[in-house]
């Protein structure tokens, strides 16, 4: 099974999408691995949420008419290529006193049966005629509800703050309108909030939609299974609670039905499908998409069609069938191409190129997988291009091309810490401004209450001129609250003490492992040459210190067989024997996924060996437990000392000497696992060996320019599958 999938998970036609090119692509990781491409485009045309009618006021002569429209909206539901004939033919014989009111309902409807069938410029321009008709008639209801829209465009052109500021001045004006109005508000916040990586406040928005469906004047089915869809979207994407966005599906289907509703009935069962591989239901997941392929296709809903296709190529890649992989991306790519579709046609293009290179077209296969991280580099896209480099990796080393796999890890590795960087900044301001904003209020809070004891002291010293006793009881009154304050103020400080000492650990700890985590490592190195500089080192080597990088063995199959609650268990229990053999001095780092550092300062090159020995042997020596269950479990390590063989830091520095003990720790997988790499010293002079050594350990060792210690740990009863 391949260490990393790729899903489209298709938004529900509300999703606004055009060829104006105006798309955020945005790649989310779940536990497992598997990543999941959240496609939402927002460009300037109004789709309405499961074209729900607005309720306007209603003619005589209307009657008839929006009648007739809805009559066709709901047989859409059925036969979404009838629908938009019966309305364009409607559209061209519309009465002279039909009202403005029943020709914005019309267009609404068409412009959502349009883009379902993929007819996107059609439907682009029936919105300009849409908000022209608006403005032109002075509709309040719809221009409220056409800049709640407006919203995107103001996220495309400055950012989700303005956005948000954007519907912040909308809601007074958005609570006097209709259900629908508000139901199409509350879509928007939950929209941003999930584009943001705000997810309980979409969530919150979701409920407040099904709340008010009720109130909707008509269609509510197919607006609760549209919101449902969303919650079971947002849970799978978002939370990383596959189980949860099932038992979500289960509540969408539970009032669907694929012969009344088959377009929303397409977009639940891709999202199922999408849960239950997650969940490691591969077949079950391939028959879902299989079922939502077959009613998109009947239907004419390419779209659908094109992300149904793309999970079932994906699908048969981790079941290792790779000639159906190859059909199914194929066919994918060719509906995107008839949509012009570049970002769906650039990612079922992975799939297609993986399913290749599996089948030995090795060369074909690679360079449609380099067009499409061509493309998403173009187009800002780290994430994708960080996952497909693991995919990439993963099919170079079962291909036995260990040294191209190398390479792309090591491209995958800069990425993820780019990624991981660029995240914990963002999230370091976030919790920084938060807490600047507590402070702030607490500070507002202090300065009210102290300037209301100014103001009582002034009281008091006129009635102490009036009357003396009087006066005594208040000062004795006004120094009881004085005291009560200041016990508040100081239980107060106390408590931001505490949330600041919690926050600090927080920031350095791994919460599974209770382990130092990979930014406090890097803290600790950035004062590296200072601290080295200003101790005296002793000893015939100067005493290094020493960096070994481990990787549990197989790690991914232990969470495959028994389940992760398993895996976090051998995370944690790894955490607790490595704690068990360093120094007290020495630092045991969760470094990321199954990866752990042990960072030993001022140690004896010729122990260190000792250490990883006993590090093998704590690990792989005695059996895991899980109840009665053993669970075999080992590691593969890399180590090196820093300074490295006399090498000035200024030319090996401890980031390259890191990335040194991580190819000699893919030496040792590539050997056979359970055992560990170091590197001795250098046998030739540094000016000739480092260029070699820090791109190519295999090449360095070949050419007899470094000096490498092999450490094998305890035989294995059992072995690995």
């Amino acid at each position: 099974m391949m260490d990393f999938g790729q899903q489209f998970v298709i938004q529900n036609s509300t999703l606004l999408r055009s060829d104006h090119g105006k798309k955020d692509f945005f790649l989310l990781q779940s536990e497992s691995g598997l990543r999941v491409i959240l496609q939402l485009i927002l460009p300037i045309i109004f789709l309405l949420l499961l074209s729900i009618a607005l309720p306007g006021p209603v003619h005589a002569a209307d009657d008839a008419l929006a009648q007739k429209i809805h009559q066709i909206q709901d047989f859409s539901d059925r036969n979404n290529e009838e629908g938009i004939k019966q309305l364009q033919q409607l559209k061209q014989n519309l009465p002279p006193n039909a009202s403005a009111q029943a020709r914005l309902n019309l267009i609404e409807v068409l412009s959502g049966l349009l883009y379902d069938a993929g007819r996107v410029k059609e439907a682009n321009a029936l919105y300009d005629e849409y908000k022209s008709l608006a403005q032109q008639l002075n509709d309040k209801e719809t221009l409220v509800l056409i800049s709640i829209f407006d919203a995107f465009d103001v996220y495309e052109k400055s950012g989700f703050d303005a956005a948000n500021e954007h519907l912040d001045k909308l809601a007074a004006e958005v609570e006097k309108r209709s259900s629908v109005v508000r139901y199409r508000y509350a879509w928007a916040r939950a929209q941003l909030s999930f584009a943001q990586g705000k997810f309980d406040g979409a969530l919150k928005q979701y409920l407040l939609m099904l709340d008010l469906i009720e109130q909707l004047p008509r269609r509510q089915l197919q607006a609760r299974m549209y919101t449902w869809q969303q919650i079971s979207n947002l849970y799978l994407s978002g939370l990383k609670d596959a189980k949860k966005s099932y038992e979500a599906t289960t509540e969408a289907l539970a009032v669907s039905s694929a012969l009344t509703m088959p377009k929303a009935y397409v977009e639940i069962l891709i999202v199922r499908g999408a849960a239950l591989s997650q969940l490691k239901r591969n077949h079950e997941a391939l028959k879902e998409y299989d079922t939502a392929l077959g009613i998109a296709r009947q239907e004419g809903l390419p779209f659908a069609e094109a992300a149904a296709l793309f999970n079932i190529a994906d699908q048969y890649l981790i079941l290792k069938d790779y000639r159906r992989a190859e059909q199914a991306a194929r066919d994918s790519i060719a509906v995107s191409e008839r949509l012009e579709d570049k970002f769906s046609k650039m990612g079922a293009q992975v799939n297609l190129g993986l399913a290749l290179a599996y089948q030995g077209k090795i060369k074909q296969g690679v360079d449609l997988v380099n067009e499409s991280i061509e493309f998403f580099r173009k187009n800002s896209g780290k994430q994708a291009i960080e996952s497909i480099n693991g995919e990439l990796a993963a099919m170079y080393e079962s291909a036995g091309m260990y040294k191209e796999a190398l390479v792309l890890m090591h491209e995958k590795q800069a990425l993820s810490e780019e990624l991981y960087q660029a995240e914990q900044a963002k999230e370091s301001a976030k919790l920084q401004e938060e807490f600047n904003a507590e402070q702030r209020k607490k500070q507002i809070e202090l300065l009210g209450k102290d300037n209301a004891l100014k103001d009582a002291d002034i009281r008091n010293h006129r009635l102490r001129q009036m009357v003396t006793l009087l006066a005594s009881i208040i000062a004795a009154l006004a120094g009881c609250f004085i005291y009560m304050l200041y016990r508040r103020s100081k239980k107060l400080n106390a408590q931001l003490r505490e949330m600041n000492t919690q926050l600090e650990f927080h920031a350095v700890r791994d919460p599974l492992t209770g382990l130092h985590n990979r930014r406090s490592f890097i803290t600790l190195m950035s004062t590296r040459v200072a601290r080295v500089e200003n101790e005296r080192r002793e000893g015939p080597y100067g005493n290094p210190d020493c960096m070994i990088l481990l990787d549990i063995d197989h790690f991914k199959h232990i969470n495959d067989t028994w389940g992760h609650s398993v895996g976090d268990m051998v995370l944690k229990e790894v955490a607790t024997r490595l704690r068990s053999v360093v120094r007290d001095e020495d630092m045991v780092m969760r470094w990321g996924g199954e990866e752990f550092l042990i960072f030993s300062p001022k140690s004896n090159p010729e122990q260190i060996t000792n250490l990883v020995e006993r590090v093998l042997r704590t690990i792989g020596e005695d059996t895991f437990m899980h109840g009665n269950l053993p669970i075999p479990v080992t590691v593969t390590a890399g180590f090196i000392s820093v300074p490295f063989s006399d090498v000035p830091e200024d030319i090996c520095d401890w980031e390259r000497a890191l990335q040194i003990a991580d190819m000699a720790l893919y030496l040792g997988k590539t050997h056979g696992r359970n055992r560990a790499y170091g590197l001795a010293k250098l046998l030739v002079p540094h000016e000739d060996a480092i260029p070699t050594l820090t791109h190519d350990l295999a090449a360095a060792i070949k050419q007899n320019m470094v000096e490498v210690i092999e450490v094998l740990g305890p035989p294995q009863t059992q072995a690995h599958v």
